[in-house]
């Protein structure tokens, strides 16, 4: 019996195989970008391809060491901006994300994806109060970064990244910020080709998504390995 992606469990994950109609061609039939963008978009109203070099930064995560988006090549990088005082969506955009993570670090996946999560209140969100907010959602540090700037920089600098990224940070007087929520995927080869908008869309689209990524480095197929999803769905005839 196949049921609703939207019920995939962690043991769907290590056995279980539970995907949605349609999931065989998500797994199989991509040629190219703008057939995996023509799919995701078919499946996923809160998808909007992106065709662009993802702006580069330099900051620091919580152990206050140097990262550089340029280290970051060669693997599929699923972004976020936030800032820990948030009490209404960011905390919820966090848990999404760990949520993802989860679902991708129990496949092969997990060597090939990072998860990046920016802030874009520096000011207040020292490294400590980044930390235990990673821990408190539950992010896995093995692939996921909490970055911050770097001394010397700009306070307002993140939200200016975020600005490159489309995504505006608006402070207001109360110390908060007004924004949208926004998850951006990044393919292996530092190319931004995806948003994903809100906090309604399906995780496990964004899972099959991530799995194509890996899976290619621009428009050519990797021949020396099947994805992960295609050998689970594979092994169920989905």
């Amino acid at each position: 019996m196949i049921r609703s992606a939207r019920t995939i469990t962690v043991a769907a994950l290590t056995g279980l195989t539970i995907a949605a109609p349609g999931a065989r061609a998500a797994a199989h039939d991509i040629k190219n970008k703008a057939q995996l963008d023509k799919l995701m978009g078919s499946r996923e109203k809160y998808f909007q391809p992106v065709d662009k070099t993802a702006p580069g930064f330099t900051l620091r995560d919580v152990d206050g060491k140097t990262v550089r988006f340029a280290d970051m090549r060669g693997k599929v990088v699923v972004l976020h901006f936030i800032f820990a005082s948030c009490t209404n969506v960011c905390p919820l955009h966090a848990a999404r994300i760990a949520e993802i993570q989860a679902m991708i670090n129990r496949t092969p996946m997990k060597a090939l994806v990072r998860f990046v999560t920016i802030t874009t209140d520096p000011k207040k969100d020292t490294l400590s109060v980044l930390r235990k907010y990673g821990k408190d959602q539950g992010l896995d540090q093995v692939n996921w970064s909490f970055l911050t700037t770097r001394p010397g920089q700009p306070e307002d600098a993140t939200r200016q990244l975020a600005a490159r990224f489309g995504h505006k940070f608006m402070p207001v007087d109360d110390g908060a910020q007004v924004h949208g929520v926004v998850t951006h995927v990044i393919d292996r080869d530092g190319h931004w080709v995806a948003n994903l908008h809100g906090l309604k869309f399906d995780p496990v689209n964004l899972v099959l998504f991530v799995n194509q990524l890996t899976n290619h480095h621009g428009n050519a197929p990797r021949r020396t390995e099947r994805g992960y999803w295609t050998r689970l769905l594979d092994a169920f005839g989905l």
